[in-house]
């Protein structure tokens, strides 16, 4: 134990560098300069992304192969005889413009595009042979290319237990989601769709803002030396111009969805299907929709532009309550979640109090239909965002036949980054957080102002039979459309969402994700690696919601919620069966909840007492603890304070608990199931059945960032770092880097950890008829 402990302080003393920059301490950067030129280009090469810095270093002929055989590369162009790249530059200043990082950027050739608040970083482009003087910086964290993103391509509401509480009543009207706003970053959304109006024909699309039409505004599509359009362009990611109404239904585009995939989406999440046969009704009927197109009419956009969409929802999330953001959308990542900008961005969203609902990718086979480990894709990845894999409903609203689709991506999550001793830290999280119906799911089909076939978004009129659903009249604004992958299961998610934030607005984002897992059915054969905790079933979770306070975030942003304080409403207990009926059969709760990124924990406390790790300013991750601080700008009529954000800055978290005594850790409950990897692969049922039986080990001390010492319960928690790995790497699992051999099953080194490969629907073509992914198991 002695010699383990020495060994993982001296490491995440060495990690500690990498994420004390958001605090304006040492930090790799300033560390570089007291090193000689082999320290020095330690550094660097620490900095620059391994899928950047191998296209850079590449040779001509390898560079050219690489474009002939990987469209993801979009990044990359030469200019002038000179490589140049498109990059996003991850900073740590306590200059939120970051006007000396800019111009470093012009000086060296390069351009500026966007200064971004949800992540300190810059969207810039540059020579290639600035790259190295760029990462030596020390207001520089890690450099990024702007890498590619894709869409991860009623029946819904029985199946997930929405038919359950969606007619439920709640003060003057039904339980449907009304008042909470749902940012959908996708394609577009048609928001004349019958899908997306409310009971007097209105549009329930609140807003529309179209960053891949801005991103394409840079002088040459942003491949113009000496540029620095981040002044101009801010004022789209500015909330606090949005005074007197937000941008509505972009007149000047054609087809407000051409893709076909955002509208979708935004119905599985938010869709008033009732009007007509089949039923095509999405999770919160009636709740505010906003339209944050980040993909262009072929599914396809970039890493700026998504952040730019993130940006943008952070900014107006007070103003419009948008308490809830999906992105059904993904990215190849080789970075750890410690600097990943999508990661970084997705959990300032979070600190802001935003939900975020992610899909887990759709590459958990490979092309010979094995099953495949670690291809969770970003910004999935995070261990803040609910990430959503696909289960497959065989056609029925009964539960008790459901299964994992074969292509929903599986955990762990194996995002690097190296430290400065050249060792590399691997995430190792496990993901993904549950799963929710992804197969062949009906829901709205996007069409332009054309009549007929003609008018139907790419996706339709390519491949007609994904319109093929029976019953469906296809008449203007009623069309409809059925698309598998855990794009559609991400919205199930973030519209369940929206109705527990509706019955109970207190709920911060970790206590949703914890209310989720805990209610959500484990399903048969599939391990925590497929399913995270089990099937979504929002019955249960809505009733857990209605048992807690409604005034946790208000007390929490006041500083009067401790550790251990009364979490249950007046005159309420706990749901005492932990179980509910759905469609006339008895479904189980999982009753667990994962924490730390490696930790299964559960027991009744978990609700009755407030849990530090539901504040969403604080980040816990193995050995991590974070925190992000959310400052706003001052009132300036007609907006008040505290209003519209205005820096999020990330630190160490301060010395502090995290779970409170009475807590049950479940991460042995493997048992006799074996050891190793195989405690990760036993199927969860297994888990939650010993749990059940009362096993696993009751907290006493509970875990903290700060000094402590061991006790029988405890663990040593010591300089901001957690050094209990939880049930991954204790049981020995992936401590190298390798494959599951014994186990005869693949470990994906070639997918989050793959040079440039972009996300899509899986690891066949998306587009392709034969796609099970994408047309539905």
């Amino acid at each position: 134990m002695t010699r383990r402990r020495l060994l993982l302080t001296r490491t995440f003393k060495a990690l500690s560098l990498l994420i004390a920059l958001g605090a304006g301490g040492l930090g790799v950067g300033a560390h570089a300069a007291s090193l000689g030129a082999s320290g020095a280009q330690s550094v660097v090469s620490s900095k620059v992304a391994s899928d950047l810095r191998t296209y850079v270093n590449g040779t001509t002929a390898l560079r050219a192969s690489l474009l002939a055989t990987d469209n993801t590369v979009t990044w990359a162009r030469d200019l002038n005889n000179a490589l140049h790249v498109k990059v996003l530059i991850n900073a740590a200043s306590t200059d939120a413009s970051l006007a000396a990082l800019r111009r470093d950027v012009l000086s060296r050739g390069g351009s500026v595009f966007y200064n971004y608040l949800a992540t300190r970083a810059l969207s810039a482009m540059v020579p290639a042979a600035a790259l190295d003087a760029l990462a030596l910086r020390s207001d520089v964290i890690s450099i990024s290319p702007n890498r590619a993103t894709s869409r991860h391509a009623s029946l819904l509401q029985m199946g997930t237990g929405a038919s359950e509480v969606l007619a439920a009543p709640l003060g003057d009207h039904s339980l449907d989601g009304r008042g909470v706003g749902i940012a959908i970053l996708d394609s577009g959304i048609d928001w004349r769709h019958k899908n997306a109006t409310d009971a007097f024909g209105q549009s329930r699309v609140r807003a529309v803002v179209d960053f891949v039409a801005i991103g394409r505004s840079v002088a040459d599509n942003g491949w113009r030396a000496g540029v620095d359009s981040s002044l101009s362009l801010k004022a789209n990611l500015d909330g606090a111009k949005y005074t007197t109404g937000l941008p509505r239904y972009a007149a000047n585009r054609p087809s407000p969805d051409p893709y076909g995939h955002g509208t979708h989406v935004a119905t599985v999440a938010a869709g008033a299907g009732n009007y007509q046969s089949p039923e095509s009704g999405g999770m919160a009927p009636g709740a505010d929709i906003y339209d944050v197109r980040v993909l262009d009419e072929r599914g396809v956009g970039n890493m700026a532009d998504v952040l730019a969409g993130i940006d943008w929802v952070i900014q107006l999330s007070r103003l419009a309550n948008i308490r809830v953001m999906n992105l059904s959308l993904g990215a190849s990542s080789t970075e750890s979640f410690l600097t990943d900008p999508l990661a970084r961005a997705a959990r300032s969203a979070t600190a802001a109090g935003i939900v975020v609902v992610a899909s887990a990718g759709n590459a958990g086979k490979d092309a010979a239909g094995n099953p495949v480990y670690g291809t969770i894709s970003s910004p999935g990845h995070e261990p803040s965002v609910i990430t959503v894999g696909a289960a497959n409903m065989l056609g029925t609203a009964g539960r008790n036949d459901d299964t994992m689709t074969r292509f929903s991506s599986r955990g762990p999550t194996r995002g690097s980054v190296a430290l400065p001793s050249g060792k590399r830290w691997i995430d190792n999280f496990v993901k993904p957080d549950l799963v929710a119906p992804g197969n062949r799911v009906v829901a709205a089909l996007g069409t332009s102002a054309a009549p007929g076939i003609a008018g139907w978004n790419y996706l339709a009129r390519t491949y007609p039979q994904l319109a093929q659903v029976p019953g469906a009249s296809q008449t203007a604004q009623r069309t409809l459309m059925e698309l598998s992958g855990t794009s559609v299961a991400a919205p199930a998610v973030a519209g369940a969402v929206a109705l527990l934030l509706q019955a109970n607005p207190g709920l911060t984002p970790p206590l949703v994700k914890a209310i989720l897992q805990y209610t959500a059915q484990p399903l048969a054969g599939a391990s925590i690696l497929e399913q995270g905790t089990g099937l979504l079933n929002i019955e249960g979770a809505v009733r857990m919601a209605q048992a807690l306070r409604t005034d946790l975030a208000r007390s929490l942003a006041a500083g009067t919620l401790k550790a251990g304080d009364h979490m249950l409403a007046a005159g309420k207990t706990l749901p005492l069966a932990q179980s509910s009926m759905l469609n006339g059969h008895a479904v189980s709760w999982s009753r667990m909840v994962t924490a730390g990124g490696t930790h299964l924990v559960g027991g009744d406390t978990l609700f009755t007492r407030w849990q530090p790790i539901y504040d969403p300013g604080l980040t816990w991750a193995r050995q991590v603890a974070l925190r992000s601080t959310v400052t706003y700008h001052p009132a300036k009529w007609p907006i008040g304070a505290n209003v519209v954000p205005m820096a999020i800055v990330e630190r160490n978290a301060s010395p502090q608990q995290l779970l409170t005594a009475g807590v049950k850790l479940y991460d042995g409950l493997a048992g006799g199931s074996g050891s190793g990897s195989r405690a990760l692969l036993t199927p969860l049922r297994t888990f939650t059945a010993r749990a059940a039986a009362g096993e696993g080990l009751n907290l006493g001390l509970g875990f903290s960032t700060g000094n402590g010492s061991m006790s029988a319960e405890g663990f040593i928690l010591s300089e901001g770092f957690i050094l209990s790995e939880g049930f991954i790497l204790s049981e020995g699992f992936i401590l190298s880097e390798g494959f599951i051999l014994s186990e005869g099953f693949i470990l994906s080194e070639g997918f989050i950890l793959s040079e440039g490969f972009i996300l899509s629907e899986s690891l066949i073509d998306p587009s392709a008829a034969t796609d099970r992914s994408f047309l539905g198991e």
